[in-house]
């Protein structure tokens, strides 16, 4: 298993705009976009896809995170940026299963243009951006230590910690570790120059 890590997008970065459709059966197919969620105190916006070992690994502890926090005011997006075509697991309808299977209580976005994983400067999945509510980037890196070949358990604590000073208004820890994951599956001749192929 190659593990790609995130880019470690420059902290105070301004959130990139965006609007996408929503795969997730309770948001019934509107478009989302950053605009939405103006009053949010915070906003979480996770690249994850439906096949990556590393986004399977934390999906349970990730869906159980975003229940507990979104109902503390984080609002949480998810958008899967992979190549439908080459890779089909990840395509919308198997979004919407997934999304259904698994109790998402979030947008579940398909970016099909990859143009909002490049905005954000997404490299892997899962990649976490926590943005104030200035919507100015204070957090970038791994959920916690857990990885599918290690022994670490699956606590979310690097992304818990980053998001408590979030919503009271503090300052995130200065020192993030970067996440880990499979690279965004770019399509033919669309990777990014920020991203090593």
């Amino acid at each position: 298993m190659v593990s790609t890590a995130s880019t470690m997008q420059a902290l105070g970065t301004k959130a990139p705009q965006f609007t996408l459709r929503n795969t997730n059966p309770t948001g019934g197919g509107e478009l989302i976009s950053l605009s939405d969620y103006a009053s949010q105190k915070a906003l979480l916006v996770a690249f994850i896809c439906n096949h990556c070992p590393y986004v399977i690994h934390i999906r349970d502890a990730f869906t159980q995170f975003a229940s507990e926090f979104g109902s503390r005011g984080l609002a949480i997006i998810a958008i899967n940026s992979n190549d439908a075509e080459n890779y089909p697991d990840d395509g919308p309808e198997k979004m919407t299963e997934a999304a259904a299977l698994h109790g998402f209580s979030f947008p579940y976005l398909y970016d099909e243009r990859q143009s909002v994983a490049k905005a954000f400067q997404a490299a892997c999945t899962p990649d976490f951006f926590l943005f104030n509510d200035n919507r100015e980037l204070v957090y970038r890196g791994q959920f916690d230590a857990s990885r599918p070949k290690n022994t670490e358990p699956v606590t979310g604590a690097d992304l818990r910690q980053a998001v408590e000073a979030a919503l009271a208004g503090t300052a995130c820890e200065a020192q993030q570790i970067a996440s880990m994951g499979c690279n965004i599956k770019w399509k033919a001749g669309e990777a990014p120059d920020y991203f090593s192929t």
